[in-house]
């Protein structure tokens, strides 16, 4: 009974609370039904396109890891280099020798081409292999060990670098470390592959048989093949000193010009100019220092061709020429190149004109204003020039004011030069490569000196090499005048002839009056040059 109580009880419950709850179960938010997902058709990418994106991007990261860090430096022979790995069709090794040009050899056969940029050659390195000739039948042995030797270190970093790079652009591409690691492996495998190809393709022969451009194109028929243009260049040039030798020898012997003998207490300046880098001035330079009892050098600037600090150790024979040097800046010579010759012993660097007495002369020079190797700057031109020759005429005259008069003033440029006109007796310059002498309007007389050097580099840019040419100028020890010079022709690269003439300034002509010798404006003399066959024909001769 007391159960069907209970029963009634909770029944009669649930009618009077019914609403309530209907109420709070409209109130409940309705959960959506789910229904199953429908299928989508999204386009898969080819299996071929997938795998030409992949290869895409191992080369594109491998080439740029080599870019960034795929490059060692290595000494080869007496050269310092700094090799390179590149992607090629063709394969082989460029030699990069700036700015001559290129030399091309088919050392391999792979889709990697070895760069080798010549940054410099060592001075210590080269200078042993003119002190021990012998060496030098060595020399392709060790070219060859030390490519090899820096090939096996290029090839491993450029694993690093390749592996890296592809790794890298996997990762910034596909953001998944699997592609990533796929894309770093396929690099590896492909580097393999070509590095094996060149090792079994190796020739270590093609160095005598290489493919010039740029100038280096005159190269075979000027010097010879690859293999002795080493042996050959030292020959040549020493045989330049031994004309130089033997031919001033000839002129001492036969010189009939009575009319004028240095006696030994004329003061003997040698005149060089533009030597462009070309290591034979020095011996010549040398040659002419000791036959000719030197007592100073002036050098009117261009010594270098690009005034870089590799170009720099080019410069220390100068401390061995045996006789002071005297120098101004060139436009081939930088501040660089002006600031280590003050710092070599037996060298006077005159610039802003600067004034230095030598050997009872006293000298006065200013430096071109003008570096035109530097292509960030538009050059000055003859403006610039002229400036600079105003700057030095006006120091010529505080110098002549103070009681400190300067007897041969030095430029580069003659246009320069010529802004000195009646304020000293005598002005060296060079820069055009060829030759002149003129007494100018005001009675200064402007020497302007050819190339020491040949023209250096641009010695074969003509038809004919240019001239190898250089001065023996007299001056008198108590006036400091000039009295007579001798113009000194060497034939230029690969030629073996020489030439020396003599020439009188006006006033030692034969038949000159004494009153002439004071003339300021006396022209220049008559060239006059002895030789065994005859005495008023330049001196010839041939080894």
């Amino acid at each position: 009974m007391v159960s069907v109580l209970a029963a009634a009880r909770n029944a009669l419950s649930r009618i009077v609370h019914a609403p309530e709850s209907l109420v709070r179960r409209a109130r409940r938010p309705r959960r959506p039904h789910r229904t199953a997902p429908a299928a989508t058709l999204t386009p898969q990418p080819h299996p071929w396109a997938r795998a030409a994106g992949l290869v895409a991007v191992v080369l594109l990261g491998g080439w740029l890891g080599l870019l960034i860090v795929g490059n060692v430096r290595v000494p080869v022979g007496p050269m310092d280099t700094t090799m390179t790995l590149r992607p090629s069709l063709t394969g082989g090794t460029k030699i990069n020798v700036s700015p001559l040009g290129a030399l091309q050899l088919r050392s391999h056969i792979a889709p990697v081409r070895l760069d080798v940029n010549v940054d410099q050659l060592d001075p210590a390195r080269s200078q042993a292999l003119v002190d021990h000739p012998e060496r030098l039948s060595g020399l392709q042995q060790e070219v060859t060990r030390d490519v090899e030797r820096g090939a096996a270190d290029l090839a491993l970093r450029s694993c690093v670098a390749v592996v890296s790079g592809a790794t890298a652009l996997g990762l910034t591409v596909y953001r998944r470390p699997r592609r990533a690691l796929a894309a770093g492996g396929m690099a590896l495998m492909l580097l393999a592959a070509s590095g094996a190809t060149a090792y079994a393709t190796w020739q270590p022969k093609s160095v005598l048989e290489p493919r010039f451009s740029g100038l280096l194109t005159s190269a075979p028929s000027l010097v010879g093949n690859a293999r002795n243009i080493v042996t050959e260049f030292d020959v040549y040039q020493q045989e330049l000193a031994r004309l130089v030798t033997n031919v001033t020898k000839l002129y001492d012997v036969t010189s009939t010009l009575p009319a004028y003998r240095p006696d030994p207490t004329t003061v003997r300046v040698l005149h060089v100019s533009d030597i462009h880098l070309n290591p034979a001035s020095w011996k010549i330079i040398a040659s002419l220092v000791e036959q000719y009892d030197v007592n100073v050098i002036v050098d009117s600037g261009d010594t270098m061709d690009h005034g870089t600090a590799a170009e720099n150790g080019f410069l220390d024979p100068v401390e061995d020429l045996g006789a002071p040097y005297v120098w101004v800046r060139g436009n081939h010579d930088s501040y660089l190149t002006q600031r280590y010759l003050e710092h070599l012993k037996n060298v006077h660097v005159l610039d802003d004109g600067r004034a230095v007495t030598i050997a009872g002369v006293r000298f006065a020079g200013i430096g071109d204003p003008q570096f035109t190797p530097d292509r960030s700057t538009v050059p000055g031109g003859d403006a610039a020039n002229e400036l600079a020759g105003a700057r030095l005429a006006s120091a010529l005259r505080d110098q002549k004011a103070a009681g400190t008069p300067v007897d041969v003033a030095v430029a580069h440029e003659p246009v320069a030069a010529r802004q000195t006109d009646g304020d000293v007796p005598l002005v060296l310059a060079g820069h055009i490569h060829h030759e002149q002498m003129k007494v100018m309007k005001y009675g200064t007389r402007l020497r302007v000196e050819g190339s020491t050097g040949g023209s250096g580099l641009r010695a074969v840019e003509d038809k004919y090499p240019d001239p190898i040419e250089a001065s023996i100028l007299y001056l008198d020890r108590d006036t400091r005048r000039l009295q007579a010079w001798d113009e000194i022709r060497l034939g230029g690269l690969g030629l073996a002839t020489a030439e020396v003439s003599r020439h009188l300034v006006e006033e030692n002509q034969p038949g000159a009056t004494p009153a002439s010798s004071t003339s300021p404006t006396a022209s220049a003399g008559a060239s006059a040059a002895p030789s065994p066959a005859s005495p008023r024909t330049p001196s010839t001769a041939a080894p």
